[in-house]
């Protein structure tokens, strides 16, 4: 099932005398259950690609679906209420609330819909051990490590069961045994809970979890590579090879 389809998205700044279009034309569709990379180049359009598919911002022009709703017509107040119920996000920074503590910050999504506190208690003890995180559910932000942070945050992201989850840069702050961590857990919790997600990566090792690498450079797809049946160091490979040429830059493994 086709849960993103987008057709044709143009995003541009400015005015008819200093257009600038970032997006030029692009056609996208993400299935239930995918883990989706989007790569590129810095000012390549990847992350704008991110914010107007997840309705941060607006397209200029095209057509953005998703579960077959055409969400880039929608009033802001609309907006708002869809982005609360059927998105999730991971965040570079976390965008924890330094006042709450782990638990109460995961359980923010739970509470614009109505759940019992029996129910939601169950969700949250479900999500914190999938990513590890019940032993510090009283800490607040402030008295957990980095990975713990993130880790928090895409328990916040999992927890209302979304359409899709998008990542931005989500291991962009972290040492890279979190980053490992979080991503191996990232992944599992795709496999088990049949979750949708789309992640904007420029490390070819953090998209080496997912299952599909779009590469994007000036504002459209370049190409892209499923990993299939290979190992993650064999998608690794292909995915350095392809950034190599699309960069200019050659690796070595």
């Amino acid at each position: 099932m086709i849960v993103l389809e987008a057709t044709k998205l143009h995003k541009s700044y400015g005015n008819k005398f200093t257009k600038h279009e970032v997006l030029k034309g692009i056609d996208l569709r993400i299935e239930q259950g995918e883990f989706v990379s989007i790569m590129g180049a810095s000012g390549s359009g990847k992350t704008t690609l991110l914010n107007v598919l997840s309705s941060i911002d607006r397209i200029s022009q095209g057509s953005i679906k998703v579960q077959g709703r055409e969400i880039s017509k929608l009033k802001e107040k609309e907006l708002a209420s869809y982005r609360k119920h059927e998105l999730g996000f991971i965040f570079q920074e976390y965008n924890l609330l330094d006042t709450l503590t782990v638990k109460e910050n995961i359980l923010l999504p739970l509470s614009i819909k109505k759940v019992s506190k029996k129910e939601a208690n169950e969700k949250f003890h479900e999500v914190a051990r999938e990513l590890d995180i019940e032993s510090i559910s009283e800490s607040y932000p402030n008295e957990i490590s980095g990975g713990q942070k993130q880790r928090t945050s895409a328990a916040r992201a999992f927890i209302h069961d979304p359409s899709i989850i998008f990542a931005d840069e989500p291991t962009g702050a972290l040492d890279s045994k979190s980053a490992s961590d979080l991503l191996t857990k990232l992944s599992d919790m795709n496999e088990k809970r049949k979750a949708t997600i789309m992640m904007v990566t420029h490390d070819p090792v953090t998209a080496s979890f997912s299952s599909r690498v779009i590469f994007i450079k000036d504002g459209s797809i370049y190409t892209q590579l499923n990993k299939g049946e290979q190992t993650r160091q064999a998608f690794l490979k292909d995915i350095m090879k392809t950034q190599g040429v699309l960069g200019g830059v050659s690796y070595e493994y």
